[in-house]
């Protein structure tokens, strides 16, 4: 199910905190249930997301097996049998799936439509050049809506654009890493490495971050929200620092491959990443 992939999840919080819904008191009933129904949602998104990675496990077991790290995946090493595989991935979909129509039917949609489009990056997706990323930045997008319909609050679109930028970026960032850390093996081990290059990654991150950053500016400074949390504006030092640390990485460190590894074992992002936190509930809550 690899849980080490489970923080991508933890963008269904992002309404939760963007949307001033986080309790500023132990009194606070109401705001107490929307972090209780978020923190299920993210459950289930772990859930979901765990049955889809045994599904690709299965469909990429030949290639992850001349992999030097994807071979001591369980079913690629043998060590979980195919069929045992599949119906794990089937139980944890579906029961998901199942899970998120009981919080709310939107919240039910929108997971079921990221479990498809998961299923159509497996079979699919995933040999087309560009829609392969895509696909997984889309995975994002519809993590950070599906938060927003568990509790009921309004999607902003300037966060949903800032969301598919940043996902974009990862996903670029970990197509350079693997075509840099593989060389002449990168398209034994994934056919569409051969439809990139690193100048183009190059690029096409140089692309995504400018929009990503203009984007958050915008939001933080002009949007409606900013509007009445004029102080906002603070958290967008982090985000910069936040984009250039993750460069630095990439370039510096060659360890843009695992976005959920960096933040799980970079002591500077982790510490980033509280500071944005709490600059954000306090731009919410205090000025």
């Amino acid at each position: 199910m690899r849980p080490r992939q489970w923080p991508k999840n933890l963008f269904v919080f992002i309404a939760l905190v963007f949307t001033d819904s986080i309790p500023a008191s132990f009194a606070d009933a109401a705001r107490w249930r929307m972090v209780g129904i978020t923190l299920l949602a993210f459950l289930i998104f772990c859930l979901v997301s765990g049955g889809v990675y045994l599904m690709n496990d299965i469909v990429d077991r030949e290639q992850d097996r001349r992999h030097p790290e994807k071979r001591r995946r369980p079913v690629a090493s043998g060590r979980l049998s195919v069929t045992a595989a599949a119906f794990a991935a089937g139980l944890f979909t579906v029961g998901g799936v199942a899970g998120a129509f009981l919080i709310t039917q939107g919240f039910g949609l929108i997971t079921l439509a990221y479990a498809l489009l998961q299923v159509a990056y497996s079979f699919a997706l995933k040999h087309m050049v560009l829609l392969d990323v895509f696909a997984i930045a889309g995975g994002f997008v519809f993590r950070a809506v599906a938060g927003a319909f568990a509790i009921g609050a309004p999607n902003s679109v300037w966060l949903l654009v800032c969301t598919l930028q940043l996902a974009l970026f990862l996903g670029f960032g970990k197509r350079r890493h693997e075509l840099v850390s593989l060389a002449e093996d990168a398209q034994s081990h994934r056919q569409i490495l051969a439809h990139y290059s690193v100048p183009l990654l190059d690029q096409l991150i140089a692309i995504v971050l400018g929009g990503l950053t203009v984007s958050y500016a915008i939001y933080s400074i002009t949007s409606p929200t900013a509007a009445q949390h004029p102080a906002l504006v603070i958290t967008f030092p982090c985000v910069l620092y936040g984009i250039f640390r993750y460069l630095y990485l990439i370039h510096i460190q060659h360890r843009g491959g695992s976005p959920e590894a960096i933040l799980l074992e970079d002591r500077p992002m982790q510490v980033n990443l509280l500071l944005w936190l709490v600059a954000v509930i306090l731009a919410f809550k205090v000025f």
